[in-house]
């Protein structure tokens, strides 16, 4: 229940076939119920036959009543403009669950973050499929599900997964999970489940990356956040970096570059899908960072 005689932060997010006066209408729609715009982010494909893209952040006064009729009204100005849009505040969190399997540096980061409210989620579980951490996990206060999963157990595994998550989750985080999901499991959370993994790609593809970008003599250790499609590590990008590195660098500090920018990067594409600055359009995305 929103806090009612408050003031407090909505934010919206609307893409739609590019025309004239979008943005006024959009904006004297808010005004109408009595939004005060604090920030406002625009992007289009095209200026003449393109898709528009919108992100808005506003105050309601009164937030209970306010934000009620602001998600009342705003389907029929969708059917009227051709408006995909979405709604969020601050007083409602997303619930983020992580899925892991043996590697801590990026589960712990997004722990961390949460702990310090740098993200703003509730993580309802983590769950893997080994007990690697799940001391470590359980140690914050949050669920850990062990999960086997093999090629035989598969289908299984992921359907007792689906149930856990069932009515309790907004979306997944896969740190470093070593698991490729199945169609079934990614048709439940279309562009709601986002993985990491190293930037080499479509080099050193498969097992021992690092070693292989070692023998190579790579110069830049990257990583790349993405939303997960059925196509394997093609699913919208979200965020990338890379570290510069040298010959000096042996195999085993190639292996700490890339868990550096692999936590960093994925921490960041968390927050701004969390903080709805985030729209897919095709196989990309819009980022209003």
């Amino acid at each position: 229940m929103y806090k009612k005689g408050t003031v407090s932060r909505a934010r919206l997010l609307i893409s739609c076939p590019e025309k004239p006066g979008i943005i006024s209408t959009v904006t004297n729609f808010l005004l109408e119920h009595n939004a005060n715009i604090v920030h406002f982010d625009q992007h289009t494909t095209d200026p003449q036959a393109g898709i528009f893209f919108m992100r808005i952040e506003f105050d309601l006064e009164d937030f209970d009543s306010s934000f009620e009729k602001l998600e009342q009204d705003l389907p029929a100005l969708g059917r009227d403009y051709a408006l995909d849009w979405q709604l969020n505040s601050n007083e409602k969190r997303k619930r983020m669950a992580i899925f892991v399997s043996k590697m801590n540096h990026c589960i712990l980061e997004l722990i961390w973050r949460w702990k310090s409210k740098e993200i703003p989620v509730e993580i309802p579980m983590v769950i893997s499929n080994h007990v690697d951490l799940k001391e470590e996990v359980e140690s914050y206060g949050i669920p850990f599900y062990h999960i086997p999963m093999s090629k035989e157990t598969k289908e299984h595994a992921e359907q007792k997964a689906l149930e856990l998550l069932k009515g309790e989750i907004d979306f997944i985080v896969l740190a470093r999970y070593m698991q490729i999901l199945s169609p079934n499991f990614i048709s439940k959370y279309p562009n709601q489940i986002i993985n990491i993994h190293h930037s080499f790609l479509p080099a050193f593809v498969g097992a021992n990356p690092y070693v292989r970008a070692f023998n190579r003599g790579v110069k830049l250790i990257g990583a790349t956040a993405h939303y997960v499609t059925n196509d394997l590590d093609e699913g919208p990008i979200i965020e990338q970096d890379v570290q510069r590195i040298n010959h000096r660098y042996t195999e085993e500090d190639l292996k700490i570059a890339g868990r550096h920018v692999e936590k960093k990067v994925l921490a960041e594409a968390v927050s701004w899908h969390v903080h709805d600055k985030v729209l897919v359009h095709g196989n990309k995305t819009i980022v209003f960072a």
